[in-house]
């Protein structure tokens, strides 16, 4: 559309549109629902972004303060540091347990973290790929069965589903646009794919603008 700018419309590739697809498709995400967000990185992130302009009440999880920092300027309502305590306090925040639960992550004690917050008959939706030694996660079954809970996974979104998306962000309910850290040009594109392999030390994507410095 021609209100979209380049930079916004580039944000919405792999970590918004996934985030976006499995709060909506799979999440199935309504207005009072409270939806726990594990990680806020760029997934998470925009989950937390997305899941308040779907009207959620949301409890952000991560071990980073300003990951957390950053949720809470985005809408979230409650910011939980991950760690023994924080299955504890997402479940007497949200009154018994979130509505939908994301694991934004990828590990196995976030997945089952994820699960074990849940009220009966919520949603867990896993989002961050689950590799390596975290590929079979002890996932509480029992608790599952006991709660009837679903466990989903989602995998990004197909082109023919980016209208819903980018109606939401022309409209202004969402702002892919504040979770872009830098703008840069070709140029510096490699040192910043090298650096991804170090630990952030702020959160936002970053966005190559081809012909163009930062």
């Amino acid at each position: 559309p021609d209100g979209l700018d380049f930079v916004t419309a580039a944000s919405l590739g792999c970590r918004f549109a996934t985030a976006f697809r499995a709060l909506t498709a799979h999440g199935r995400v309504r207005r009072g629902d409270w939806v726990a967000v594990h990680g806020c990185g760029g997934v998470g992130l925009s989950a937390v972004m997305i899941a308040v302009a779907l009207g959620a009440r949301v409890v952000a999880v991560d071990v980073s303060a300003a990951a957390l920092a950053r949720a809470a300027e985005l809408g979230a309502e409650v910011a939980v540091e991950g760690g023994p305590g924080a299955l504890g306090q997402v479940v007497e925040v949200t009154g018994g347990g979130a509505h939908v639960s994301l694991d934004a992550v990828g590990s196995s004690d976030t997945a089952v973290a994820s699960v074990s917050c849940l009220r009966p008959r919520g949603r867990h939706v896993q989002v961050g790929l689950l590799l390596g030694e975290h590929a079979a996660p002890p996932l509480p079954m029992s608790l599952v069965v006991a709660k009837e809970l679903q466990v989903l996974g989602s995998h990004g979104m197909a082109a023919r589903d980016y209208p819903a998306l980018i109606d939401l962000v022309v409209s202004g309910a969402v702002r892919p646009d504040l979770l872009v850290g830098s703008v840069i040009g070709l140029a510096e594109a490699g040192a910043a794919l090298a650096a991804m392999s170090r630990p952030p030390t702020t959160a936002g994507m970053t966005v190559v603008r081809l012909g163009t410095s930062s």
